[in-house]
């Protein structure tokens, strides 16, 4: 058969039911017979004892021969280990950067945390004639961005010596600028308004793995006169939403 570049839409009912046994099996309630599969699943509990049964074959399921119940098999932890492999973070974050673009209308960004500082890896530019521009290896100065701050509330070293003054706004009183930072890490979210340059705007989120390590930020930028304190706070609860998703497969 001829390839098409495109992924084949004829479906298998078998690997459809088998998928919804796993899905009940996934859903953190504790081990499940199958007539409660059944139920759940809305497949027939004949089929369903046969779909346990090639499941078990082949680890994906477990049998628990006390209960009688079945539990999801250790081989799920096998593929889930060699699907995280297969993608860098900066491949998974791409379709959420492109998402938040073209629903704030701004620049969304990825960045990366070091020991002492937080580069930008990828965007997605706004699609406006007026916006922020950013670019690839980029720091973003720790007291001075919403990147920054999130990164020094997660940890990061604090700029030495003097604080740099980029505009009026600029945070370049220690103890003030701890104060921000004790605030970002309660909310879980920081901004920064005409801090790094006079007309730019940002918002940044952090990016937290299982153990509460920051591993990466997703921020939004844009022009003050429009990505203003009003349109932060509206990108808040999506930007925080995504960044949750992009934990999630960590």
């Amino acid at each position: 058969m001829p390839r098409t570049g495109r992924p084949a839409v004829r479906r298998v009912e078998a690997v459809q039911r088998a998928v919804s046994v796993l899905d009940v099996l996934a859903t953190g309630t504790p081990d499940l017979g199958t007539s409660e599969i059944a139920r759940r699943t809305g497949i027939n509990i004949s089929s369903v004892s046969r779909l346990l049964a090639t499941l078990v074959d082949t680890g994906l399921a477990q049998y628990q021969p006390d209960t009688g119940r079945y539990r999801l098999g250790m081989r799920i932890l096998q593929l889930a280990s060699a699907a995280r492999q297969s993608f860098d973070l900066r491949t998974l974050a791409r379709p959420y950067l492109e998402e938040l673009s073209e629903l704030t209308g701004e620049t969304a960004t990825l960045s990366f945390p070091g020991t002492h500082d937080v580069l930008t890896v990828d965007f997605a530019q706004s699609e406006a004639s007026v916006r922020s521009v950013a670019s690839i290896g980029r720091n973003s100065v720790a007291h001075a961005t919403a990147t920054g701050k999130v990164f020094l509330a997660w940890g990061g070293t604090p700029p030495a010596g003097k604080l740099t003054a980029y505009t009026d706004r600029t945070l370049t009183d220690r103890r003030a600028l701890d104060k921000e930072v004790a605030r970002v890490r309660e909310r879980g979210w920081a901004q920064a308004l005409r801090e790094r340059e006079d007309d730019l705007n940002g918002l940044a989120v952090p990016v937290l793995d299982g153990a509460g390590r920051l591993v990466a930020i997703l921020g939004v930028q844009g022009p003050s006169t429009r990505f203003t304190q009003r349109a932060i706070r509206a990108a808040v609860a999506p930007v925080t939403e995504r960044a949750g998703l992009l934990a999630s497969v960590l």
